[in-house]
């Protein structure tokens, strides 16, 4: 795995405990943990369960020892990583959003799809898709349960930069991590909406906003970790972002993404009706999907928890009994189970390489339409 950061602690409980509850084909072995500071990457390694550290990351994938690259460092270095691994024969699994630009996210699919002609095997983290409840939304989308789509909102909402004075980290960097709150969390969003309802969003409209143009340089000269200094720099990223999309079926959907919604924490929703039903997801509830039966009888209708624990929903079979809540951090383990599966298996990991592009193309278009006065712009 290569980075060590918040990202790093998620995907390492999650290949850590995936084979402990799931009878997965193949073992894997958490060998190489790869960071830029020592220190800190052998503390990480210690505390995480990671055979040996390296900050070297292009000598670890040159090593016949390893057959999958996990990639959790910032956007601006996925790219380069993720291409030299595949080239190298690796199975990649790299985080969202897949780069920090299109043309980086193309070049990364063709490597994608060549390396697939030899075997290899690679998958974009839109780790959310692997949440029970969420899955089993697109199960009943899929089966009929909600009829035509009609109408989505889709939102995700945070208020961790609610604070003007919170540091300049790198997710606040344009160079570093390609988008704000648009990239950042409106990228799963988008995926959320996509996986749902089996659609593609195909033209956006939408306004990109910096609520706090500038914020405190931290302390360190790496512009990464440390105490805020007095010297304030420009926030060169978005904060809010606002769009509407229409889906392949001519449905319009309707998204936003903020990290400034006071007392929502990580709330990821999603809202989807149909001709003959609804279903509701809040990821700050994830355990419960609401559903609408609208065939049912005048007297009965009405939004119903689902509490998805049982046994036969997705992934929850394997962990507790029903009604035993999962957290945020089994959508990594289930991640994990997936991707080991699809290489064992020799199929295509899904979300596919391909599908990040996309989901990059949409974000890139809802960009360009907000430089021009919100006007549509198809996604390419």
């Amino acid at each position: 795995m290569i980075g060590a950061g918040f990202m790093g602690a998620a995907h390492s409980q999650g290949w850590r405990v995936a084979p402990r509850f799931f009878d997965l084909p193949l073992q894997p072995e958490m060998a190489v943990l790869v960071g830029r500071d020592l220190d800190r990457t052998n503390e990480a390694a210690d505390r995480w369960g990671w055979g040996e550290t390296s900050t070297d990351w292009r000598e670890v994938i040159s090593r016949s020892d390893i057959d999958v690259v996990d990639v959790v460092t910032p956007g601006d270095s996925h790219a380069e990583i993720a291409i030299a691994a595949l080239e190298a024969g690796k199975h990649v699994l790299c985080e969202k959003p897949l780069a920090n630009t299109v043309a980086e996210a193309e070049a990364m699919t063709d490597a994608a799809d060549r390396a697939a002609a030899r075997g290899v095997r690679s998958m974009v983290g839109f780790t959310y898709r692997r949440v029970p409840a969420a899955t089993f939304a697109r199960d009943l989308v899929a089966a009929g349960r909600i009829g035509e789509v009609r109408q989505v909102r889709a939102e995700y909402l945070q208020d961790w930069l609610s604070d003007a004075d919170a540091p300049l980290t790198w997710r606040l960097q344009k160079d570093r991590a390609g988008s704000g709150a648009l990239g950042d969390i409106g990228a799963h969003a988008v995926d959320m909406t996509e996986y749902i309802t089996g659609q593609r969003v195909e033209r956006v409209s939408g306004i990109l906003e910096t609520i706090v143009s500038e914020r405190p340089l931290l302390g360190e000269a790496s512009g990464l970790s440390g105490s805020a200094s007095a010297e304030r720099g420009a926030v060169t990223v978005d904060d809010l972002a606002l769009f509407t999309g229409r889906l392949t079926s001519g449905a319009l959907a309707s998204f936003e993404a903020t990290r400034f919604r006071l007392g929502r924490k990580n709330a990821l929703r999603i809202e989807i009706s149909g001709s003959t039903g609804a279903i509701s997801f809040d990821l700050e509830r994830l355990n419960e999907l609401e559903f609408y039966d609208a065939t049912a009888p005048a007297e009965e209708q009405g939004f119903r928890r689902i509490l998805v624990t049982e046994p036969g929903h997705p992934y929850a079979g394997a962990w507790w009994p029903a009604g035993h809540m999962l957290g945020y951090e089994h959508g990594f383990s289930h991640q994990a189970k997936d991707f080991v599966e699809a290489v064992a298996e020799g199929t295509a990991p899904s979300p596919s390489f391909a599908d990040g592009l996309h989901v990059q193309r949409v974000l890139d278009a809802v960009e360009r339409s907000s430089a021009g006065d919100s006007a549509w712009i198809t996604v390419s």
